[in-house]
Parts: C-alpha cells; sequence; structure tokens
C-alpha cells in the first residue's frame, strides 16, 4: 500500500505529507526551537526548570568544552548514560551540536553489556552519573573511550541544596558505590570550561548519523540502527502532524508552547528520546522529567504539582498509576493525550484509564529502527482499540508472505514498513542491514500484522522468539549464549511467559551438566550478567530440551508447556 491509500484517512487537521526540507538538521531543529521558545520551560525535574534559552546556553556550553578541551572529531561517537535527569538533555543536544554522534546508553547495564556496546560502536567519550562510576572504571581498560565527564545528581541544583542531594545520594542512601577515576572531569566544570567558547557551528546535513540506538534486531547481539539527522527531524515532524489533529472546535488539540508533557520513560529509550527529547523541540513544549518512575507513590506526588497535558507511558505504568491511592485525585482537567507504545496495551486497562482520567489511551506502533513511530492512532473518541493506528504521514505499510508476495486487506504477513524515518542501516553490519533493507527501501519488520480495509493496522503475533518485558525487547539467543558459559550448564532455552506486571517475564529451561547445580545459582549468574529486566524471574532445570532432529531446540513445544 502507497503512502497515498491512508491519505484520506486521517483525522481533521492532520497533513497528509511532511516538508523534510524544513530543516536541515536536528541541531536546527534545536537552535530555532530555542530562540523561538526562549523563555518558556523546555525541561523540570527535582524541582529545578530549564527555559528554551537556558537549555541553549547550557548545551552551547557542553559543546564549547568537547571542540576546545578535547579532539574529538565531528562523526565520532559520545555514549550518554544517564536516568531522565536535566544533564540529558544538555549532554546529548551539546554532542549533537559540537557535531558528534550520540550513543544512548542504558543505566542498568551490566559491565559485560557496556563493554559490548562501546567497543561495538567504537565510543570515545562518555557522559555517566557518578552511581555507575564503579562499572565505568570496571569496563574502562576494555575500551577505547579517553575523555570522561562525570555527572552529579545535584549537578543543577542551586549549590547548597545540590551538595545536599549529592550527600544523601551517596552517604544516606549509599547509592554510589567506591570507584577511582581521576581522569574524570566533572560535568559542572566541564559547563564551567565550555562556556564563552564561542561555539563552532558544525555543517551537518540529513544523511549524517546522529544516533547509534542499540537494539537486538532479531539475533541475541545487539547492533547499532544508525538514526540519521533526517530520519530523527522526519520522526519529529511526523509526530508533529498527528499533534495537529483538530478538536470539536475546529482548533488544534495541542497549543504549541502551552502543553505540559510528562516523560516517565528512559530517554535512553527510541520512544522516549525521540517522543519527550525530540518532538517537544518542534513545538516549544515543556517536559516534566521523571528520573524514578517506580517509585510510583514519589510520581504520584510529583503530577500533583502540574496540570499536566500528555503522558508517555506503557501498559505496566499505567496499572501501577491507577493502584495508587491517591492518583484519582489528582487534576486530570487539561489532560489531553496519553500515548502508550512498547508493549501491547491491555483493553482492561484502557478502559480503566479512560473512566479515572477521562482520557483515551491512544497506542502506536514503532521500531529503534523505524526512530521509532511509523503508525499511531488518532487522539479522543476516532482511536481504534486494538490497532496501532494508521502509518505517519508519508509512511507506507505493506504485508507479506513468506515468498515476499503482498498480501490483501485483512490477510496476516510480516509487516515492511517505507519512509524517511526507517534507519540508514545497522552499524557495520552490512549482512545484517540487507537482511532487513531491500533496494526499494522497504524495512522487514519481522512482525506479523493484518491491515484492515479501512487502513487500521493490527499487530497479530510477534517476532517468532522475541520476549517483551515492559517494553523492552528481551531475545532469547543472548540470554542463551550467555548461560552456556556456565560450566555447569549443558543446554537452555528461555521464552516468555505472561505476566500481568510487566506484560512478560523471562521463562528459562536448564539441563544441567553437573548434578550440584542449583535454581539459586543461575539466577545469581544472570544477575551478575544481565540488566534486570532480562534476568529470568521462573527458573526450570530439566532432565532434557524438546528438539529437531538435528538438534535445534524447539522453544515453540516449551512455550506450549509453560
Amino acid at each position: 500500500m502507497q503512502p497515498e491509500f491512508w491519505n484520506d484517512k486521517r483525522p481533521a487537521g492532520v497533513p497528509a505529507t511532511i516538508d523534510l526540507t524544513t530543516y536541515r538538521s536536528v541541531v536546527e531543529v534545536f537552535e530555532r526551537s530555542c530562540k523561538r521558545f526562549a523563555d518558556r520551560p523546555a525541561f523540570s525535574n527535582m524541582g529545578v526548570t530549564l527555559t528554551y534559552a537556558e537549555l541553549d546556553r547550557l548545551s552551547a556550553a557542553f559543546a564549547g568544552y568537547l571542540q576546545k578541551h578535547t579532539d574529538l572529531k565531528p562523526g565520532e561517537r559520545i555514549a550518554v548514560q544517564m536516568p531522565n535527569v536535566l544533564q540529558y538533555p544538555i549532554a546529548v543536544f551539546g554532542a549533537m551540536r559540537a557535531g558528534l554522534v550520540v550513543v544512548n546508553t542504558n543505566p542498568l547495564y551490566t559491565a559485560r553489556e557496556m563493554r559490548h556496546q562501546f567497543k561495538d560502536a567504537g565510543v570515545r567519550a562518555l557522559v555517566y552519573l557518578n552511581m555507575f562510576g564503579k562499572l565505568v572504571q570496571d569496563v574502562l581498560p576494555d575500551t577505547d573511550i579517553e575523555y570522561l565527564i562525570e555527572a552529579k545528581m545535584g549537578d543543577l541544583q542551586p549549590s547548597l541544596k545540590g551538595w545536599l542531594v549529592n550527600t544523601v545520594v551517596s552517604k544516606v542512601k549509599k547509592m554510589v558505590p567506591a570507584y577511582h577515576l581521576p581522569q574524570a572531569v566533572p560535568f559542572k566544570q566541564a559547563l564551567k570550561q565550555g562556556r564563552g567558547h564561542g561555539l563552532k557551528s558544525v555543517a551537518l546535513n540529513l544523511d549524517d548519523v546522529a544516533v547509534l540506538q542499540y537494539t537486538g534486531g532479531t539475533t541475541g547481539v545487539a547492533k547499532g540502527a544508525m538514526l540519521t539527522h533526517g530520519n530523527l527531524v522526519a520522526n519529529m515532524l511526523q509526530v508533529d502532524a498527528c499533534m495537529a489533529q483538530q478538536g470539536d472546535d475546529g482548533l488544534p488539540l495541542l497549543k504549541q508552547g502551552q502543553e505540559v508533557m510528562i516523560a516517565p520513560l528512559p530517554l535512553y529509550h527510541i520512544y522516549a528520546f525521540t517522543a519527550n527529547c525530540m518532538c517537544m523541540m518542534v513545538n516549544g513544549n515543556h517536559n516534566v522529567l521523571i528520573t524514578n518512575p517506580r517509585d510510583i507513590a514519589g510520581f504520584v506526588k510529583e503530577l500533583s504539582k502540574w496540570q499536566f497535558s500528555g503522558l508517555l507511558g506503557l501498559n505496566t505504568l499505567f496499572v501501577a498509576l491507577m493502584d495508587h491511592p491517591e492518583f484519582k485525585n489528582l487534576d486530570f482537567s487539561k489532560l489531553k493525550l496519553t500515548n502508550s507504545g512498547g508493549t501491547a496495551l491491555v483493553k482492561a486497562t484502557a478502559e480503566r484509564w479512560k473512566s479515572i482520567t477521562g482520557c483515551t489511551i491512544v497506542e502506536g506502533y514503532g521500531l529503534t529502527e523505524t526512530s521509532p513511530v511509523a503508525s499511531a492512532n488518532p487522539y479522543g473518541d476516532a482511536a481504534r482499540l486494538g490497532t496501532v493506528g494508521i502509518p505517519m504521514p508519508g509512511t507506507a505499510f505493506k504485508v507479506i508472505d513468506d515468498d515476499g508476495v503482498e498480501q490483501p486487506f485483512g490477510e496476516r504477513g510480516e509487516l515492511c514498513i517505507k519512509g524517511p524515518q526507517v534507519m540508514k542501516g545497522y552499524w557495520n553490519r552490512p549482512e545484517a542491514t540487507a537482511e532487513v533493507l531491500d533496494a526499494e527501501g522497504w524495512f522487514k519488520t519481522g512482525d506479523i500484522a493484518v491491515i484492515d480495509p479501512d487502513g487500521f493496522v493490527r499487530i497479530v503475533d510477534r517476532k517468532k522468539d522475541m520476549i517483551i518485558v515492559s517494553g523492552f525487547n528481551v531475545y532469547p539467543n543472548e540470554i542463551e549464549d550467555v548461560l552456556m558459559s556456565h560450566p555447569k550448564v549443558a543446554a537452555c532455552a528461555a521464552i516468555g511467559v505472561p505476566d500481568e506486571h510487566s506484560g512478560e517475564v523471562v521463562k528459562l529451561f536448564v539441563v544441567a551438566r553437573d548434578s550440584s547445580l542449583t535454581v539459586e545459582e543461575i539466577k545469581a549468574f544472570c544477575k551478575e550478567n544481565f540488566t534486570g529486566y532480562k534476568v529470568p524471574k521462573q527458573i526450570v532445570i530439566r532432565e532434557s530440551l524438546p528438539m529437531t532432529p538435528v538438534g535445534k531446540i524447539l522453544r515453540r513445544e516449551l512455550r506450549d508447556i509453560a
């Protein structure tokens, strides 16, 4: 189906196309917005608010530091490993203004996962929060990282409060393990040294890579999706186009520079990175960063301080919020949009949310490789529950069978996507790129979908074996490969099983090589090697695993047993 097929199916106010010549780079979007919305709030966190003008100044200082005090050249990679704190947008936009490629790194990664990503991307600089200093020290010798910039939680607080926050984090909550990294430059010092250095603007174009966003793809080893400035600008404009949907009064649902968006999902994850960090730039909205969304009581207390108009989340988060007794007492009078992504939305969750908040949750669909938004539902009553909506403006969808033949409406097949937000390819992996991107630019998602005659799309099945835990992809191959390195494990298989809190959890079947192997031992080994959401929640030791005649483990049979 070509993009034109969906043109008359869009809600009032949403344009059918986007103009890709509007901006030359993400940096241009950022700099124009900072001028246009200078005195408006851009980001708030832990009681501190930065205006667009302040974000402009601080990110310019950070870029100035990188240009003046390092020998990093445009196109080289800098990793940013932080939760949702104000230093994150300063570092990301500063790095981009210096012409560097940002490598988003999950702060919860283990040493093994960090080593792989830093080595694979050829990272030369790292911005991290001091809580992760011990891990940084452990992995540093195995990487090419030369420059370390170390942030602390209280960096952007007024001096006395900042000192207090840092003291509580390290001394009271004991959240900063001992480490020794004398070469690390404090984030505040980097800003000071970069201030007034007259930022040298870097010539960037839409085809230049802006971000390496790591994803497991369909196989175990994490690959860096090359997202260009063009990909990200296109997705910003596409999301902005959807937000132009008109209400009954004929006015756009969202007013430029007037909306308060709540950002609980991690900015290092592509969903929030584009939606909260990037898209809000185009229309000058205000993002409230939630550093620890697992602290539901703290999250609800933060929500009580704002008349918020938008919230990005996923099923598990919505359920946790609604289960808190104070949630129903919040002011929802300005709430116009609740977006769900990352994992399937449960019908009961959506209905309960609507009854409490008065706002309809709308579901969309996307992947790291599509920057990420590929389709979205209209807002309000036009949304169709159980679907992921229609493709973004300028985006085409088709479903194909195993022979690559396009299927008619109502037939299931592998979903393929073509549009300006589709990645350039996987970093240094031409074979992996060729497997998913064809010569015409169609990206094979590996997801099974049905396109209904009216254009709405339903995802009906998933990449054969991938497990989605709270919106994060977990690849069984990775779990199994690492586990096979345990001397007492003879064979193993990982599958996903349904879980009411996180959608799915990892269940692990193990055949022991040594009869002394225990479930506790396996669990401890997994905790050492995987970030939390990948750690199997259920572990079963078995005599054998079901296999094909050639010895391939049948995960499908294990799923049936489970």
